[in-house]
């Protein structure tokens, strides 16, 4: 229910007519217009990927299954990351650790109260971050507010500290959490704060305060705010590139009015999302390149979903969380599966499609499969693009590396047929899916409990591997 409520909130938010960028020439802010919703990116089609390469791909089987905690209500555990011997699931009230393919848990970090927000990122020392609530549902508050922010080390398995902020007597709610730059970043309607990765206070939301930051981005060196000002209906929306330190404003872009909600698919390079009339439910209708090399920000490019032709999913409200999309700086492209064509006679079930974000032109293609459609899962540690091919009734998922320059495909891992029904209950859209280390870890941001005998048994999280 949660995931069909998303869906219709994100319906809602759709701006109808259309909306276009252009760039403008007095500091590079975007005007909207509208119009017909054509498209920017002309006509060309960019090159065919190189043929697949040939490889020793990893016959996989399924390793452990996670089982799904018992619970009376629906409870969030969305947080996922894999180290180099650990495999890290949010749990009901906690954070646990379990060998890469699968076993005893090795550790566990109590939380007082359930995951709210987990940030992506994981540091090369191990840390990340939780936004999770003050306590457990009670009679007396069956709703906690999501105040606390924890820092994590993954490598050891533990929470580093924790923090919440108080205006008055009341602890400020947040909304989601990240970390880039070596500073934790906590936004929501109630405006954002940050600490250092000591635990030092760096920056609270001020009483009174016209603007209120929605979320920030993090990254291995950067940390980019999403800003709201004025009216919550009608707000005029900055992206913000940080001095992390001191949350200082290097750059700034303003968005086109009339959007209310800002996505960030990447920090380096910087890439927005945003909602100008897709009807899809997939909360993006396209994604701009901003230059924040300067003071003031620029559109580089504009590259548009076309109301699913491409295949993209942001979270509706939220600032980071957007899936099936992998940005490359080495490559200056955005890849994009296009829309799923299983149910056709067609030779491939989809393309992987890269764009410019330069031009916002395609400028390559890799091609999928028949019957199973490929999406993009982000990049690996070489800055090659990863992909996932969904499971079907013949064959088991599989994960393949694609080639940033020459699109050529080399598949690194194949699941087994006998387990796809357990495989496909992952969703490329909804659920957490990570490949590191050789394994596929697939795993759900939701804690649910059995409609039915027909998932009794779903598992909360899965793991494929060779051994």
């Amino acid at each position: 229910m949660a995931v069909i409520v998303s869906a219709v909130v994100a319906v809602a938010l759709v701006i109808g007519g259309g909306i276009w960028f252009a760039t403008k020439d007095d500091g590079g802010g975007s005007e909207a217009k509208g119009g017909g919703g054509q498209s920017s990116q002309g006509t060309s089609k960019g090159s065919s990927g190189g043929k697949d390469k040939p490889a020793e791909a990893i016959d996989a089987k399924l390793l452990a299954k996670v089982p799904m905690p018992k619970v009376s209500d629906q409870v969030t555990v969305e947080g996922m990351w894999a180290t180099d011997d650990t495999f890290v699931k949010a749990g009901v009230y906690k954070i646990v650790g379990y060998p890469l393919s699968g076993g005893d848990a090795k550790w566990t970090i109590p939380l007082d109260g359930a995951v709210c927000w987990s940030s992506d990122h994981l540091t090369e020392d191990g840390l990340t971050t939780v936004l999770y609530q003050e306590a457990k549902p009670s009679a007396k508050d069956k709703y906690p507010s999501c105040t606390e922010v924890g820092l994590l080390d993954l490598k050891n398995g533990k929470m580093l500290w924790h923090r919440n902020v108080k205006e008055g007597d009341e602890k400020v709610r947040f909304d989601e959490v990240t970390i880039g730059g070596g500073t934790v970043a906590a936004g929501g309607t109630s405006g954002g704060a940050a600490w250092s990765t000591s635990g030092q206070a760096l920056w609270k939301p001020k009483s009174g305060e016209q603007c209120s930051d929605d979320g920030y981005a993090g990254g291995e060196d950067k940390l980019v705010a999403v800003r709201r000002c004025g009216e919550y209906d009608n707000p005029q929306m900055q992206v913000q590139t940080l001095n992390p330190k001191t949350g200082a404003v290097k750059s700034a872009y303003k968005v086109s009015q009339g959007i209310d909600y800002v996505h960030v698919a990447s920090v380096d390079p910087l890439v927005i999302g945003v909602d100008a009339g897709d009807s899809t439910g997939s909360a993006v209708s396209d994604f701009l390149a901003i230059d924040d090399s300067a003071k003031t920000g620029k559109v580089i490019s504009k590259i548009g979903t076309e109301n699913g032709k491409y295949d993209a999913k942001c979270e509706s409200t939220n600032v980071e969380g957007c899936r099936k999309v992998a940005i490359s700086k080495s490559a200056d492209a955005l890849f994009l599966g296009s829309e799923d064509r299983t149910d056709s006679s067609a030779a491939t079930a989809n393309e992987v499609v890269a764009f410019s974000l330069k031009t916002g032109k395609p400028i390559g293609k890799t091609d999928g499969v028949k019957g199973a459609a490929l999406t993009p899962l982000g990049l690996d540690e070489d800055g090659s693009v990863l992909a996932y091919q969904e499971s079907t009734w013949e064959a088991g998922g599989a994960v393949w590396r694609i080639d940033p320059k020459s699109y050529a495909k080399t598949k690194l891992l194949q699941n087994p047929v006998d387990t796809h029904e357990m495989e496909s209950k992952f969703s490329t859209s909804y659920s957490e899916i990570i490949y590191s280390g050789e394994h596929l870890f697939m795993g759900d941001v939701y804690a649910t409990k059995p409609s039915g005998a027909y998932d009794k048994d779903d598992p909360l999280a899965i793991i494929f591997g060779a051994s």
